[in-house]
């Protein structure tokens, strides 16, 4: 499961939410990013580091992006239905995708953002999981 694979990640190399996400998710779905690659969600972390959309959900949307697009988003008949999917069951979680709002439902000072990454590995994995036997019907 994606959620075991960021731990590793977030507690022992102290990465934030969305390098966490980027990184487990790479070694997961097999991406093929590099490190140098994986640098650019740095500033997703802490609703781009003012409390505005969540990190995790931000570098799925980025996991999906590497998953659905060619080489153009809008060239994709994949992207927007799954990103779509994705960012509606992080709002049935928790009613907003602002990290100032998911925070206080989720956020400890001795976990951090724990709880939220879990979720977003879960909603991450689950909504592609659901897309691909979509398409598979």
């Amino acid at each position: 499961m994606l959620k075991d694979m960021y731990q590793k990640y977030y507690f022992e190399q102290n990465y934030n939410c969305a390098e966490s996400l980027l990184r487990a998710a790479n070694d997961y779905y097999e991406l093929g990013l590099h490190d140098r690659d994986m640098i650019m969600v740095g500033a997703y972390g802490a609703g781009i580091q003012c409390g505005n959309t969540c990190g995790a959900v931000l570098a799925a949307a980025a996991v999906l992006s590497m998953k659905y697009v060619e080489a153009k988003a809008h060239e994709s008949t994949d992207i927007k239905p799954v990103t779509t999917e994705l960012i509606r069951k992080f709002n049935m979680k928790y009613g907003s995708t602002l990290c100032k709002d998911i925070k206080p439902q989720s956020f400890k000072p001795e976990y951090r953002c724990r709880m939220t990454v879990e979720a977003a590995c879960d909603i991450l994995e689950e909504t592609i999981a659901e897309y691909e036997a979509s398409k598979q019907a």
